[in-house]
Order: C-alpha cells, then structure tokens, then sequence
C-alpha cells in the first residue's frame, strides 16, 4: 500500500539535517517516488540526493529560494524537463524564531511570513498548472501544532499566525482544486524527535515532554509516513484536512 510509484514528488526545505524534510525526501523516493530536494543549502540538497539514490532511489537536487516566484518557476521547469510532470508538492520549508509580541519587530513577522505562507503560496502556484493538466495532483503542507494550540514548544506568535495561515490557505485552494483531481492536505506535528527538540535545556524539555499524554516527542519517521499516505491513491478521497500528529499533546 501507499506505493508511489512512476510519480513525482518535490520536497522544499529537504536540504537540512535539522528538520523532518530529509527524512519525508527518504520515505517517499523509498514508496516509489523520483523526489527534488529542493532547498537554498547546495551542500545540504547533494547530502539528501545521495543518501536517496545510495539506498536505489531515484532523486534530482534543485537549489530553490522559496521566497522568489522566479526560482519557484524555474525549479519547476526544470523538473518538467527531467522528468515531464510533477504529482506530489510538499510543502515543508519553514523559519521559526521564539520571541514575546512585546519584543518581536515588523521585520521578525515579515521574515517568517515570507518563508512559511508566502513562499508556500508561490511555490504551489507554480506546480498547479501542471497538476490541473494530468487531472492529478497531491499537495501537502506542513502546518503545526502551534497553529492550533497558540504556540506552546517552539517559535513565537509569528509563527503560530504563519502556520494557522497555511491550514485556511490550504482548505481554500483545496475547494478550487478538488474537480481537478488534486487533493490538498496538510499535517500538523508537534513536538518531533530533531536537533532542535535535542537543543532544548533539559528543565525546558522535560516541561515540554510533560505536555505530551504519550511522554515522548514523535519521530521524523512518523511524519514522513502520514505525508506518504496523504500522497497515495489511498487517500484519493481525502481532501481540506489537517492530521494532528502529536501525541496527544492538542485534541480536537
């Protein structure tokens, strides 16, 4: 099941060794997939295109500046070039940055906006023609739990506003889209098991942990195989929706 085979799946933000997208590139190019990593670290896009195409998968590394409509445009010729279509978009680049309301400036909101709904927006723009032709398309963007519960782990009210944005975003084109055969979904982690829950304090990590009814942070792996399901055609009926993805930490 979840096979994504002959399919072609752009990852943002999957240059990093910080975050969950190296991993969500891994799990889809191992279902199946030719995946971009796509990320504005060129050192970081060759580590993610290697670890793929040593364990046999099959992987095209894109420099991309989120934030640019030109380079979200050109990401996309390119891969059009490669491989003629583009089936699966996820949207995981994001910026974060704790800081109070009374201390964070117009400069701070503007810069976590420009990356994690303004880039998003562009960045889907650019592959919804292409999806509209195939009659086919998966789009999956990483909101958060901070989204819902007004922040609590990680960044400041910012990035709760960026986040939030995403989930009306997403549920809006997913009403636009729907009759064109592209499903748009998205999922909302909590606390996951990376190098920034590792760079945490350990009295502020143990107050983070003890929030969480399961008593431990989630792993990249968990994400990457909700993001592979939603990118199936087992999932073809699922649309507009978020998956909290928490461990019980935020319950509808």
């Amino acid at each position: 099941m979840f096979k994504l085979d002959n399919r072609v799946a752009i990852v943002t933000g999957s240059g990093s060794k910080k975050g969950i997208g190296r991993q969500i590139a891994l799990t889809l190019a191992k279902q199946g997939a030719a995946v971009v990593v796509a990320d504005i670290d060129m050192d970081g896009i060759q580590d993610t295109v290697n670890a793929i195409t040593e364990a046999g998968g099959k992987a095209l590394g894109i420099e991309l500046n989120v934030t640019s409509k030109e380079s979200n445009e050109a990401m996309v010729e390119k891969v059009l070039q490669t491989y003629g279509r583009v089936d699966i978009l996820v949207n995981n680049a994001g910026v974060s940055q704790k800081v109070t309301v009374q201390d964070m400036t117009l400069e701070d909101v503007t810069r976590i906006f420009n990356v994690n709904m303004f880039g998003l927006f562009l960045c889907t723009q650019s592959v919804l023609e292409t999806m509209k032709k195939q009659k086919f398309g998966r789009i999956i963007s990483l909101s958060s739990v901070s989204a819902k519960r007004g922040g609590g782990i990680f960044g400041g009210p910012h990035y709760s506003a960026s986040k939030a944005a995403v989930l009306g975003f997403s549920k809006n084109l997913a009403r636009e889209v729907a009759l064109d055969g592209i499903t748009v979904n998205c999922v909302a982690p909590g606390l996951v098991n990376t190098d920034i829950w590792k760079s945490l304090p350990e009295d502020q990590a143990r107050e983070v942990i003890a929030g969480i009814p399961m008593g431990r942070p989630g792993e990249t792996e968990e994400i990457a195989a909700t993001i592979a399901f939603l990118a199936s055609e087992e999932a073809s009926y699922i649309t507009g929706e978020e998956i909290d993805i928490n461990g019980g930490s935020h319950m509808d």
